[in-house]
C-alpha cells in the first residue's frame, strides 16, 4: 500500500474513536470508519509481473484505453496511447521502459474530465521522457476533474527499469504515452491494461510479451 493509504485511512479511523467516545455512541462514526476503508482501498500498490523482452512499453498505470492515435511533433510522427484511470483504479504510475529519465517536467493547468481529449494538453500533468533501449518514450500524468496532486518520486538523469514505480495520481486521472512511430501497437481502445504487466507496443524487433 501507498504511505498516503496509511495517512488518510489511520487519520480517519482516530476521528471516528474521538466521535464514538465524545458522543458515547458508534452512530457518527460510520462515515469516517466508511472513507478510512476507501482510504486503504483506493491507495492499494499490488505486485506486478514484468514482462520481459526487448522492445517492449508496458503500461505506465492500470485503467481503460480511450484512444490510439497519431502525432506530428517536432521530434518526428509519433503513436500516442490514451489510458483513462478511474477511481477504481490502482493510481501506482510505473515506468514505461527501462532508461535514463532525460527529461521532468511539471506544467501546471486545468482539472477538465480525463475524458476530455483537450485534458492531453490543457490539465495540470507531469511530463516525464525516458531514453533507453533503442529508443525514447514519454508519459504524461495528467490530473483529472478530481485529481489535485501528482506525485513523482524521481528527478532528470537517474535511471529506471521497465515496470519500476515512479510515482501516482490521486484520484481519476489519466496518462498519455507517446511511443515511436515504427512501435507495433499491442492495445486497442475499449481494453482495459495494468501497469507494469500489460505490453501497450513493441519495436519491430521485439518477440512475445503480448497481453
Amino acid at each position: 500500500m501507498v504511505r498516503d493509504g496509511y495517512i488518510y485511512g489511520l487519520s480517519l479511523l482516530a476521528v471516528a474513536a474521538v466521535l464514538a467516545w465524545v458522543t458515547r455512541g458508534w452512530g457518527w462514526s460510520i462515515a469516517p470508519v466508511v472513507l478510512a476503508a476507501f482510504f486503504l482501498w483506493f491507495f492499494r500498490d499490488p505486485n506486478r509481473e514484468i514482462p520481459a523482452g526487448k522492445g517492449l512499453i508496458v503500461s505506465p498505470g492500470d485503467g481503460l484505453v480511450t484512444e490510439t492515435v497519431a502525432l506530428s511533433t517536432p521530434e518526428g510522427p509519433r503513436q500516442r496511447i490514451s489510458i483513462f484511470l478511474s477511481v477504481f483504479d490502482v493510481h501506482v504510475n510505473r515506468s514505461p521502459i527501462s532508461g535514463v529519465l532525460t527529461s521532468v517536467r511539471y506544467q501546471r493547468g486545468l482539472y477538465l474530465n480525463a475524458m476530455n481529449p483537450a485534458s492531453a494538453d490543457r490539465n495540470e500533468q507531469n511530463i516525464v521522457t525516458v531514453r533507453g533501449e533503442g529508443m525514447e518514450v514519454t508519459f504524461k500524468q495528467i490530473a483529472g476533474l478530481l485529481a489535485r496532486r501528482i506525485v513523482f518520486h524521481h528527478s532528470e538523469g537517474e535511471t529506471v527499469e521497465r515496470g519500476q514505480r515512479v510515482g501516482l495520481i490521486k484520484f481519476g486521472s489519466r496518462v498519455d504515452v507517446i511511443v515511436p512511430a515504427d512501435a507495433e501497437l499491442r492495445v486497442k481502445v475499449g481494453q482495459r491494461v495494468r501497469g507494469g504487466a500489460s505490453v501497450l507496443a513493441a519495436m519491430p524487433t521485439a518477440e512475445g510479451g503480448r497481453g
